[in-house]
């Protein structure tokens, strides 16, 4: 009887022209996110490097993403324990639609809040894009509305309402 063997897990350092895998760039993006949680980045370096994370090809192109990052040990977490007693990021217990989301409104209002600054700080009006857009979002989030099945959809398929 012949058994089929699982490739094993490759360090970067030892294959760095290796292909990154879906899994690959999501562990990267949760480091990414306990980082942010316990505010060694800023939303802007989170997202630079988020967007770099999941525009990678290699584990080479990985790699660099979180080299000046230490672990985050369990009592750094700045986090609630979950059910399961582990502690995780709010951000890691996001589904992707929700964190893309809440990434996009932020992006926003730092660009409106640019332009108004660029403009001499008169009336506060990226307060109407941010505003509305936010409680929109903290409700959704709070209330765990999260992707929704549509009739008619192929098992799997969702739709970010």
């Amino acid at each position: 009887m012949t058994s089929e063997s699982v490739p094993e897990r490759r360090d970067p350092a030892a294959e760095p022209a290796m292909r990154a895998s879906d899994a690959d760039r999501e562990a990267v993006a949760a480091t990414l996110n306990e980082a942010l949680a316990v505010g060694r980045l800023d939303p802007a370096e989170f997202q630079s490097r988020l967007d770099a994370t999941f525009a990678a090809r290699t584990l080479a192109e990985l790699e660099p993403i979180t080299r000046d990052l230490p672990a985050v040990t369990p009592g750094e977490s700045a986090s609630r324990p979950d059910a399961g007693g582990t502690r995780r990021g709010l951000l890691a217990r996001m589904d992707r639609g929700t964190r893309a989301a809440w990434l996009s409104l932020i992006t926003a209002s730092l660009v409106c809040t640019v332009v108004w600054a660029l403009s001499g700080f008169g009336y506060f009006w990226p307060g109407w894009v941010a505003g509305p857009w936010g409680a929109v979002l903290l409700v959704r989030t709070l209330s765990g509305a999260g992707p929704q099945e549509r009739p008619g959809r192929r098992d799997g398929e969702r739709d970010h309402l």
